[in-house]
């Protein structure tokens, strides 16, 4: 198999946020020893958290979330409340509340999240970003999932597209992921070889990708686990997988390298909600916990 290269695109919103600030009220809840003569308890995870968060982030009550919503499961933009919703979108809400502020999730071309976090435009970066040596030069990342590149093909691969020899087949890709930079590998290979170039063809989002392989247009695609899966759910099996799964890597949270202790405050958010099983709950919910991680960390790259 080809390296992997240095970008990867990147995993009832509404419903999330509820359990979230639930689980936050149970932990924050008044003292039953009020009016006694014990000691006052400890502070709780999230207000010890919290004050990690600057003030400059705390001070409107919201962080600022930028995000691509063009990759189901991992976010998109509901047809009927035309709101941001997916299992990211769900876990930025609970990871807001544990800091005690909400989420804004602000939809944006995924190649100008990471530019916008620098410029001080978001304040978090939540669009299923592979953290690596390349992203860490610019920003920091807390990671919180695994996920690989998987292809996939009409039902029974009927244009007899193989994964590690596409040469001459039309295959289709997100711009601005790591699957450009590998289906470019691929037809560079096959020409060297002496083969057919692919035919790649980009999108700016995911869904067209997913579009063009239903009608017929392209021959395949390839793009992050969680998403070909749910693709080939929400086609009505439409879509198969072809080859296994390759280049697992994990998401991160993008933070800017000038927020100070923000990083460390986002990754306990996440330890505490992978510790209360709501992490947990919302892969499962939306059935990409095959990826769930159990121990988060700061630029796990290395950066």
């Amino acid at each position: 198999m080809l390296p992997r290269s240095i970008t990867r695109r990147r995993i009832a919103a509404i419903g999330a946020l509820a359990i979230a600030a639930g689980l936050t009220l149970s932990a924050c809840g008044g003292d039953d020893t009020a009016g006694t003569d014990t000691a006052a308890p400890a502070p709780s995870a999230e207000s010890a958290l919290a004050k990690l968060v600057p003030e400059n982030i705390a001070a409107d009550g919201k962080i600022l979330i930028g995000s691509d919503a063009s990759y189901p499961p991992n976010e998109s933009v509901d047809p009927a409340s035309q709101k941001i919703v997916g299992w990211e979108v769900d876990l930025g809400e609970a990871l807001a509340a544990k800091l005690g502020l909400k989420a804004d999730f602000q939809n944006a071309g995924f190649d100008t999240i990471i530019p916008g976090i620098q410029s001080g435009k978001y304040e978090l970066g939540i669009s299923s970003f592979t953290d690596n040596p390349e992203r860490e030069k610019v920003v920091d990342f807390v990671t919180y999932y695994n996920a690989g590149v998987s292809w996939a093909t009409l039902k029974g691969n009927p244009q007899g597209v193989d994964p590690d020899n596409a040469c001459g087949k039309k295959i289709g890709v997100q711009q601005g992921t790591v699957e450009v930079d590998d289906i470019k590998a691929r037809s560079e290979k096959c020409v060297k070889d002496g083969k057919p170039a692919i035919e790649q063809v980009v999108r700016k989002g995911q869904t067209e990708v997913n579009a063009d392989l239903v009608s017929g247009k392209i021959d395949g695609m390839l793009a992050d686990s969680p998403i070909v899966g749910y693709a080939i759910k929400q086609t009505g099996d439409k879509l198969e997988t072809i080859g296994q799964m390759y280049d697992a890597a994990p998401y991160g949270f993008a933070v800017a390298k000038t927020s100070g202790t923000f990083k460390d405050a986002v990754h306990g958010a996440i330890k505490e909600l992978i510790a209360d099983g709501t992490y947990t709950k919302i892969l499962e919910k939306w059935g990409v916990q095959d990826g769930a991680i159990t121990a988060p960390v700061i630029n796990g790259a290395g950066g």
